[in-house]
């Protein structure tokens, strides 16, 4: 990964792959599809899973009802994916949550936020071709702690990826890897407190800002009267608030 002077550098160019890029929420099963394959190539490429004829690579918290899987689209292409799980005290399911339960819930207990991005990916053949790329993709994890007025960044990556994390999104470990399901490499959690930590980033990035209108187009579901009480609250707040 390039030094921050490095990347401002070639991020200077962000506004513009804005505008080429397509967030997708993967919805039709075709899509869906396409998404499980590219995790598949890349976890296959680093070595973090073993070949398997399906070719393809799923859990069972893809379709859950606080999960938001996302495809990446440059130019019309699936470039990368991420998928967006929100924790809360009613909601408690996702992959971090499993594997590191012992941290998460007691903060889930006492009524926090946490957003969780998992099963981030980029398509091994066209990431060279834009350095830019995780940021792009990790925009939406920052979207959805806004949206969702979240208390809790995480980040659940393995150990040659925590500086990264630690350098450029201000995360702190707060458990070392271990294994988990699937996977054949360790992988740790991470986390950043993001009402102390947005401004910086955003000062240092500001692509990674969004509008509210921008996150509601993301974010917003149907039955809202499903939706935890403090989620609930945010949503309103995102549907009213003017775009920043």
């Amino acid at each position: 990964m390039r030094s921050p002077a490095e990347v401002n550098t070639a991020f200077g160019r962000s506004s513009d792959l804005l505008d080429q890029v397509d967030y997708r929420l993967a919805q039709t099963p075709e899509e869906k599809e396409e998404i499980y394959n590219l995790r598949y190539r890349a976890y296959l490429r680093e070595g973090a899973v073993k070949e398997s004829p399906a070719q393809r690579v799923t859990d069972q918290y893809d379709d859950l009802p606080n999960s938001w899987t996302f495809g990446v689209y440059l130019f019309g292409e699936l470039y990368s994916s991420v998928r967006i799980s929100v924790l809360t005290s009613e909601w408690r399911e996702s992959c971090s949550a499993e594997a590191f339960g012992e941290i998460l819930y007691p903060r889930l207990d006492r009524g926090e936020v946490i957003i969780d991005p998992a099963r981030f990916v980029a398509d091994p053949d066209k990431i060279k071709r834009f350095p830019e790329l995780p940021y792009l993709t990790l925009r939406l994890a920052y979207m959805a702690c806004e949206y969702f007025n979240a208390d809790l960044g995480l980040a659940i990556v393995r150990a040659e990826h925590q500086a990264f994390y630690r350098r450029v999104f201000l995360h702190e470990t707060i458990a070392k890897p271990r294994m988990f399901p699937g996977l054949l490499k360790p992988v740790g959690l991470m986390a950043a407190d993001f009402p102390a930590m947005k401004e910086k980033v955003f000062e240092r990035y500001p692509t990674m800002r969004s509008t509210a209108f921008e996150r509601r187009m993301l974010f917003e579901r149907g039955g809202r009267a499903a939706r935890p009480a403090r989620v609930a609250a945010a949503y309103e707040r995102a549907s009213i608030a003017p775009n920043s």
